[in-house]
């Protein structure tokens, strides 16, 4: 509404069409970035986080966060379907399908879905995920390294040193992860820890 009356009062001001143009673009990305991509890849409260994701029903690909982190069985089966008639590439879906085999503790999903995914990243986490539970840690070890996201190398980490027991260092990794990162990838680490590490965000919010 700002916008909009801002714009009329260029119009009778004779400002040109060019410059007009111009600050509506700027405002559309303004906006953009303050209602959507903040809250989405840079913000720090996990509050304000959970709250975007509630409000984003109509999008699945990023509702299916909000539904896995917090463990909602019921609807996560229906976000799936509608996330696989949303998004045809099977690169995409292939992603889809690895979050979701994780969720489930089904290794065959993720085996099946990570050679389509096509993020190096994202594929690289599944297949080290895959290697854990082969129980080659070494390789899994060394494979994480060429993971350049810093909180998926962390996580990793928080992972293996959890499954050999050493909870010292895991929750130390765990740290490194949620401060290394931002927006829906902090929430999901955020409620993953409250179940398997709360010590790692009782000071948090």
């Amino acid at each position: 509404m700002a916008v909009f009356v801002f714009v009329l009062l260029m119009t009778w001001n004779d400002y040109s069409l060019f410059l007009t143009i111009g600050f509506v673009l700027i405002a559309a990305l303004i906006m953009f970035m303050l209602r959507f991509y903040y809250p989405l890849s840079l913000e720090k409260r996990i509050d304000r986080v959970e709250i975007f994701l509630r409000r984003q029903q109509n999008t699945p690909g990023i509702y299916i966060n909000y539904v896995l982190a917090n463990r909602l069985d019921d609807e996560a089966e229906l976000v799936m379907e509608q996330i696989m008639q949303k998004y045809k590439w099977k690169s995409t879906q292939a992603s889809f399908k690895a979050a979701y085999g994780l969720y489930r503790k089904d290794m065959f999903a993720i085996r099946q879905a990570v050679p389509h995914i096509g993020l190096s990243d994202y594929r690289t986490y599944y297949e080290t995920i895959l290697l854990l539970e082969d129980g080659r840690s070494d390789e899994a070890r060394e494979r994480l390294q060429s993971i350049k996201k810093k909180w998926m190398r962390s996580t990793l980490l928080a992972y293996i040193e959890l499954k050999a027991e050493n909870r010292d260092t895991a929750i130390q990794h765990a740290h490194e992860a949620l401060n290394s990162s931002r927006g829906v990838d902090r929430y999901v680490l955020y409620k993953e820890y409250e179940k398997v590490l709360p010590e790692v965000v009782g000071h948090l919010s």
